[in-house]
């Protein structure tokens, strides 16, 4: 269970605050008065296009970086004034995995747990742990160096979750992950928030985002520029795409019903095999709606849903996302 440190009680607020933080290097301006909050027991999603400041905010609040300006608070904790309560707190994941060449997987997370000065009977118990969590056992004395992109993804995880912190903060944690171990990622992270710790994950992924988090921040730009609750983005905007088992009675009932669509698409040149058009709809209550039509309206429709998810919907919906290099 999240929790089990020995430094000062918590603050009862959100497990992570920036407040008006800005970092710079150089001439490039990474992060530009930011302000969010993440709450405890949730996923919170970090949004954003290559270069948005994404990965420079995660390390001020893993107390690796100094803000130039504002402050960020983990569990009420300035890293300023107490780092070391900060890293007992934090279970951090970059989006590369150094591994020392001369240890072995388990001894990976043994020397991990030493560090944070776990005794010694528990730390064996915690290892064993993590190893059967994220499927390492069969890797566990192969050299940490040798092992495939995947791998060393899931051995950072059961590193960051070695002193089992209260914040973990993870940063492109599903690149080079099978489907398999994506899956296995979803079901940690979600159980580590149902526990009670913040968590607060980057990812290019949106649709796993979608599956594991329950709020989003979209960045660009070092600044926020929305954020919201993962169920209230079904009330945006978003496409809707429909199939039909026939492309004539598909047109006919758009046509009746006055629907504005794009193209309706005939079953040789799409994927499904079956006629397709795409609607632009500005919420759920509308598309529960339209279906209703067309069914009475006998347009044959076989499948009806979104054409992508609410974050890819509403990060496409964002200027950062027309710009060059964006995503």
């Amino acid at each position: 269970m999240p929790g089990t440190g020995s430094a000062a009680a918590p603050d009862p607020g959100p497990g992570v605050v920036a407040e008006h933080v800005s970092r710079s290097f150089g001439t490039v301006q990474a992060v530009h008065d930011l302000s969010f909050t993440a709450p405890r027991g949730a996923v919170t999603a970090l949004v954003g296009p290559n270069g948005c400041g994404k990965s420079t905010l995660m390390l001020m609040l893993a107390s690796l970086l100094a803000p130039d300006d504002g402050r960020v608070l983990i569990d009420g904790i300035d890293p300023a004034a107490d780092s070391s309560a900060v890293r007992e707190r934090v279970g951090w994941m970059p989006d590369q995995f150094g591994a020392w060449d001369s240890l072995r997987v388990a001894e990976v997370l043994e020397v991990m747990g030493r560090a944070y000065f776990r005794p010694a009977a528990p730390l064996r118990t915690r290892v064993a742990e993590l190893l059967e969590t994220m499927d390492l056992v069969p890797l566990a004395q192969q050299p940490a160096h040798v092992l495939s992109r995947g791998q060393k993804q899931r051995l950072g995880l059961a590193r960051a979750l070695i002193h089992e912190p209260q914040v973990l903060i993870l940063d492109e944690p599903a690149s080079g992950l099978d489907p398999a171990s994506r899956r296995r990622l979803l079901r940690v992270v979600r159980r580590y928030a149902a526990d009670g710790a913040t968590v607060l994950v980057s990812s290019h992924i949106l649709t796993e985002l979608e599956e594991m988090a329950d709020h989003v921040v979209f960045m660009d730009a070092g600044r926020v520029v929305d954020s919201a609750g993962v169920r209230e983005l079904a009330a945006r905007p978003r496409p809707w795409r429909i199939s039909s088992l026939h492309e004539q009675a598909l047109r006919e009932a758009l046509a009746a019903l006055g629907v504005r669509h794009e193209e309706v698409r005939g079953a040789e040149r799409t994927a499904s095999g079956h006629a397709e058009a795409i609607v632009h709809l500005p919420d759920e209550v509308t598309a529960s709606r339209l279906l209703a039509d067309l069914t009475a309206a006998h347009a044959r429709v076989i499948a009806f849903g979104p054409a992508t998810g609410r974050l890819e919907a509403a990060y496409l919906a964002s200027d950062a996302a027309h710009r060059e290099g964006a995503l």
